[in-house]
């Protein structure tokens, strides 16, 4: 078997090569904001994402290539958007949700946080306490998350939540979208040893998040997230 690259797929290699050498290298979780726009413009910040939510719908050969380049690099070209966030959307998200948060994931406007981790729910996500209670035509939000990679450059959140508190703890969660300078939103920095600032603790009193926000069905977000975790 030949495992060379084809013509075309060491020729798009050599264009990622001459592009990754005009940028700077990102360590941080959520990139660089320039890096992002430039990589926007190519069309290859969503490069796996299908053509009609702005990715370029690439192969895995494609994609192999780009990813090697990037990675030797060091230049952060995935993010919790384009990575999980989006794909999560595109298979639970409706029509309007679509709409409205693809195109600020793949134009590199906006920057998005995983809300899952809580102080008593890390690897058993499942126990997580923070609430989400109908109130009309919104939630209210309390609760408290932490080691939040990059909530403090994200201006959206992707906040799991319990919304029956009676059911099983696997079939009473929801997911929701969440602006993450929503009245009553707190993040904290988590600062390690070494003087880096890469988590958080963000803190939710009585935070209003409009019921149009709600990602797939309510109490039925556990899969949601799973499927989030398997992106």
């Amino acid at each position: 078997m030949d495992f060379a690259l084809s013509p075309e797929h060491a020729a798009f290699q050599e264009e990622v090569i001459a592009f990754a050498d005009t940028l700077p290298p990102s360590d941080d979780r959520t990139g660089d904001a320039a890096v992002r726009k430039e990589l926007a413009k190519k069309g290859w910040l969503a490069l796996a994402w299908p053509k009609e939510y702005g990715g370029r719908g690439a192969t895995p050969m494609e994609q192999m290539p780009f990813n090697e380049v990037m990675g030797y690099r060091r230049i952060r070209a995935g993010n919790m958007g384009t990575m999980w966030v989006g794909p999560a959307l595109m298979v639970y998200g409706s029509q309007e949700q679509k709409e409205r948060y693809l195109p600020g994931i793949t134009s590199g406007e906006d920057i998005w946080c995983t809300l899952y981790s809580e102080p008593g729910a890390g690897s058993d996500l499942a126990a997580l306490q923070t609430r989400a209670i109908r109130d009309g035509d919104d939630y209210v939000i309390n609760g408290q998350k932490i080691w939040t990679s990059g909530a403090h450059a994200s201006n959206w959140g992707w906040l799991a939540a319990r919304t029956d508190p009676n059911a099983p703890k696997h079939k009473g969660m929801s997911m929701f979208t969440v602006k993450m300078d929503t009245p009553g939103i707190q993040v904290r920095p988590l600062v390690n040893m070494t003087g880096n600032h890469e988590f958080n603790e963000v803190f939710f009193d009585n935070v209003r998040v409009p019921a149009s926000q709600l990602v797939g069905e309510e109490n039925r977000g556990w899969y949601t997230l799973a499927v989030a975790l398997d992106f």
